[in-house]
């Protein structure tokens, strides 16, 4: 017999083995299951949860911090009590450490790691909430840009791996430079990768010794799609090492703007004019609401 079940049986008997078996209390996360055998004859394992949850015919049969009975999904038709709130959730506990799941309507601690999210989804550590979509790091993946990756990671090598941390100085407020924001909480476009084209003579600096260092940038959304022209594209920034900004659309010649078929995901080659003997140039680069990202551009 399961040890959920055994410890069931085991209540019964006494008070005592009742204050022994942990059993979960109003607002406190289910035990977890593998399968419905581990849990107790009046519960199910939830299926994307995996943790055991009341079955109930109506609202009467379910606690405080759970009170709507209601199916599992569209396919699954077994009701559950679920609940609503993660103030209800946390209903008489001295911390606030519950959060009602979104995409479960189950009680549950709060995530901190896509890793104690699961299979197939990620967390918002600004909300302690579990994600649909994107793999964890790590993940295999196919293709590159956003492929089945989480928000703020990028398909690599077939592996999802976390976008470049800005580390150059033109996002080093101790140095001059503007202070990082994003976090994976965030929305905007992912810049995912800035490669360097060319860095020589180009009539796009015709006032700085016809010296043009040009970059390659890859991004994606997973919010409003890309527009089309180069001249719509709004929010796009270029970073120098001093922290001042310039406006990114003004660097793009309108034949070294592309976007996919569906608006998601966009290649642009933006032109920076660094001086006519210059041999190297520092770029930071960011979408209002995405990451920050640095590139070294050298002759």
């Amino acid at each position: 017999m399961q040890l959920r079940k055994t410890i069931w049986m085991l209540t019964a008997l006494s008070a005592m083995s009742l204050v022994m078996t942990g059993c979960p209390e109003d607002g406190e996360t289910s035990a977890t299951c593998a399968s419905s055998t581990d849990c107790l004859e009046s519960e199910i394992c939830h299926p994307t949860a995996k943790v055991c949850v009341t079955t109930c015919t109506a609202a009467t049969d379910c606690p405080d911090t759970a009170k709507t009975c209601a199916a599992v999904s569209t396919t699954d038709t077994t009701k559950v009590c679920q609940c609503s709130t993660d103030a209800l959730c946390n209903k008489d506990r001295e911390t606030a450490d519950l959060v009602c799941s979104t995409l479960d309507k189950v009680c549950t601690t709060k995530c901190t790691t896509d890793a104690s999210c699961g299979t197939g989804r990620t967390c918002d550590t600004g909300t302690g909430q579990c994600k649909a979509g994107g793999g964890n790091t790590g993940d295999t993946c196919v293709g590159e840009g956003k492929s089945t990756c989480a928000y703020g990671q990028f398909c690599t090598a077939s592996k999802c791996a976390a976008v470049p941390a800005p580390t150059c100085a033109n996002f080093t407020p101790a140095q001059g430079g503007k202070a990082p924001v994003w976090t994976t909480s965030s929305t905007g476009p992912i810049i995912y990768e800035v490669t360097q084209v060319s860095f020589a003579t180009d009539s796009f600096c015709s006032g700085a010794g016809d010296i043009t260092a040009k970059a390659r940038v890859k991004a994606y959304t997973t919010g409003t799609s890309f527009p089309t022209s180069k001249d719509d594209l709004n929010g796009l920034f270029y970073v120098r090492v001093n922290g001042t900004e310039l406006g990114g659309k003004g660097l793009i010649r309108p034949s070294e703007y592309a976007v996919s078929a569906d608006g998601k995901t966009a290649t642009i080659t933006m032109n920076f004019c660094p001086g006519a003997t210059a041999t190297s140039l520092s770029i930071g680069l960011y979408f209002t609401s995405g990451n920050e990202i640095c590139a070294q551009l050298t002759k």
